[in-house]
């Protein structure tokens, strides 16, 4: 095994991982408090903290662990119920641990009265009266002899476990033999000082249970291999399930073993480098491909074809790496939802689906804020408390339902309530009071919907901790249009609101239409390029300005790309006019010339041109010469605001 240069940055990675883990069973046991399988996953967690905090010298999270596991055995033991308020008393225990692990010496004092809280409430909580019921076959063994024969996972003694310690609590179990395995060691030049090579062999001449065993091996399952013989097979099972314990551990150990085997930690800025290494890859591989079209060398042209083929597949499985399933970032919202339902109040279902479905890793990164976001909103703003859905004639609990779904080249997430909805009358007040609408203009709701995304725009009648001071939609909508999205709004009154994001799935590499407006080139995302026309002759004759083209009954604005980059060059003869769209608004761009769709690897502007809201990057085409990349958002925002202007002065003239 390789570790990291830091040990301490290797044992907070995987601390990070387990905080994650025990949070989301801790939040399962609220729902599902029987299942014994969520309380030995917490156990687990804790354990593999407690014994990694120890190995890297992080004995306040050890410490800490350890007094949270003792408190939380009664639970396990059947001796403590799993209720709301230890649940909650739980979390808060998972965040000082996590303050533990981030701000080492500076938070250990707070945890003891978590702690206490704990134990009170394990102490004078209802007992269950038996241990958690397991679900699924059960775990007991049937009387008689058992053999048992175990493998612990390779890297189990670098990671904290002692093989010794599990022998003896196997030996106070009563084994009555121990045998080494020694048939896996390797020549000891080949061995790694931190391996675990030997396998074990202990029997059993009484009876014991698989649940004891299982006990033994609760925190050092997964990736172990472990079966269970019987030496005297029993006279008649009380039932099938018992005599397929043994068996159905074995199966469980296997398993275990081939999930660990089956994914490997990179670092990120590895696969950015990478990512990086590919996109060079591409552009020189486009650049030999436009040298070779221009001779004749058949053998050259074969071996472009075939360096096409390779960095293609190379670019594909490259950016397969980097798609990362956006369940990992909807798991996080489950506890905002928990924490967000207590505070206001209010019983609130959290229902997720299309966790499979796979974005960018920098995209999931960079939506959790604005997710985080909208979801406050609904169940602050959209979901009723529960006495106003009583009245509505709707169930006392809420839902809020986050899914995610691939539609073509992009991925759209929904966030939906089933509260009151949006009140356009109340939206149309707001803006026409705010100055943004006039009070005779006619808008859709979809475009009324829309300025609950200007900057300190609320229809909030009172100000709460959570919001409404109309601070946090504008920079959702920011956010998602600076990862070249959109985001829509749809709702009806009594029945809730849904918010759809669309996004692409990468930002790194982009299938791109290039367009020429005099001497230079420019790439459009081929994902908003909605269809291309040729610019009438009336309108190209006209005087300097947008203008409007009607196309199938519906005036689109459209902007001379030639104007607004103020070029010099003389004017195509026939000029075309793309049509762009982001969400529900379009305009169309006038260009002089369409040359053709490209991949377009992705490069970003400087710090210097971060205020350049025409261009979202830049890219290198095949001759090496440099194109920019057109913000079509902006520029649907340019043609939106000469809209509403034009607008505005009909109704002033009318007046």
């Amino acid at each position: 095994m390789t570790l990291s240069a830091d040990p301490a940055e290797t044992f907070r990675q995987e601390a990070r991982d387990l905080l994650d883990t025990l949070e989301q069973t801790l939040l399962d046991l609220e729902h599902d408090p029987g299942d014994s399988a969520l309380v030995d996953a917490s156990f687990r967690a804790m354990h593999t903290l407690k014994g990694s905090g120890a190995m890297f010298g992080y004995d306040e999270v050890a410490d800490f662990v350890h007094e949270f596991e003792t408190a939380f055995d009664r639970v396990r033991k059947g001796k403590a119920a799993i209720s709301p308020g230890l649940v909650v008393i739980a979390l808060a225990a998972k965040d000082h641990i996590a303050d533990l692990v981030g701000e080492p010496g500076q938070h250990a004092a707070k945890g003891a009265p978590i702690l206490e809280a704990l134990r009170q409430t394990v102490d004078t909580g209802p007992e269950t009266g038996a241990a958690p019921a397991a679900k699924g076959p059960a775990a007991a063994a049937p009387a008689g002899g058992v053999r048992v024969r175990f493998r612990l996972p390779p890297d189990a003694i670098a990671f904290g476990t002692d093989p010794v310690l599990l022998l003896d609590e196997m030996r106070e179990l009563g084994a009555d033999r121990v045998v080494g395995l020694t048939d896996r060691l390797p020549p000891l030049d080949e061995m790694d000082p931190s391996g675990t090579y030997l396998g074990w062999e202990v029997t059993f001449e009484a009876g014991i249970s698989a649940e004891q065993i299982d006990d033994v091996f609760l925190f050092v399952r997964d990736g172990m291999e472990l079966t269970l013989e019987l030496l005297q097979p029993p006279q008649a099972p009380k039932d099938a399930s018992e005599a397929a314990a043994p068996a159905d551990m074995a199966r469980r150990g296997r398993e275990a073993e081939g999930r660990a085997a089956s994914s490997l930690r990179v670092p990120a800025e590895r696969l950015d480098e990478l990512m990086d290494r590919v996109g060079e890859l591409v552009i020189a591989q486009s650049r030999l491909a436009q040298i070779a079209s221009a001779g004749d060398d058949l053998n050259l042209k074969a071996v472009v074809e075939e360096l096409e083929r390779l960095s293609s597949g190379l670019r594909d499985t490259t950016m397969g790496i980097r798609m990362v399933p956006i369940g990992t970032l909807f798991s996080r919202f489950r506890r905002l939802v928990h924490d967000l339902s207590g505070e206001l109040g209010k019983e609130i279902d959290f229902v997720t689906s299309g966790e499979e479905t796979e974005l960018d890793k920098t995209m999931i990164e960079r939506l959790a804020d604005p997710l985080v976001h909208l979801i406050r909103n609904a169940i602050d703003h959209g979901v009723e408390g529960p006495e106003a859905r009583g009245h509505a004639g709707k169930p006392a609990r809420g839902r809020v339902r986050l899914s995610a779904a691939h539609t073509g080249a992009e991925v759209a997430i929904s966030i939906a309530d089933d509260g009151a909805g949006l009140d356009p009358a109340r939206i149309r007040a707001k803006a026409e009071q705010n100055g943004l609408l006039a009070p005779d203009q006619k808008v859709t709701d979809q475009e009324l919907y829309q300025f609950v995304f200007h900057p300190g725009f609320s229809t909030a009648s009172q100000v709460t901790s959570i919001s409404g001071r109309g601070v946090g939609m504008d920079v959702v909508k920011r956010t998602i249009e600076g990862l070249r999205g959109t985001i829509d709004l749809t709702s009806t009154p009594g029945q809730g609101t849904v918010a759809t994001l669309r996004l692409p799935l990468t930002l790194a590499i982009i299938e791109s239409m290039l367009v020429q407006v005099g001497a230079g080139r420019y790439a459009i995302p081929l994902s908003a390029v909605e269809e291309c026309v040729e610019l009438p002759a009336a309108q190209d004759g006209k005087a300097a300005g947008r203008n409007f083209l009607n196309i199938r009954g519906r005036l689109v604005p459209f902007l001379r790309l030639r104007e607004l980059f103020r070029t010099q060059a003389e004017r195509a003869e026939h000029q075309k006019v793309v049509i762009v769209s982001a969400g529900e608004a379009r305009v169309g761009l006038v260009v002089d010339q369409i040359i053709g769709n490209s991949q377009t690897v992705i490069k970003s502007l400087s710090k210097l041109h971060a205020d350049v809201e025409t261009f979202s990057g830049a890219t290198i085409l095949g001759d090496g010469t440099v194109a920019m990349i057109l913000d079509v958002s902006a520029l649907v925002g340019f043609g939106q605001a000469y809209e509403s202007r034009l607008r505005g002065e009909q109704l002033g003239r009318v007046a």
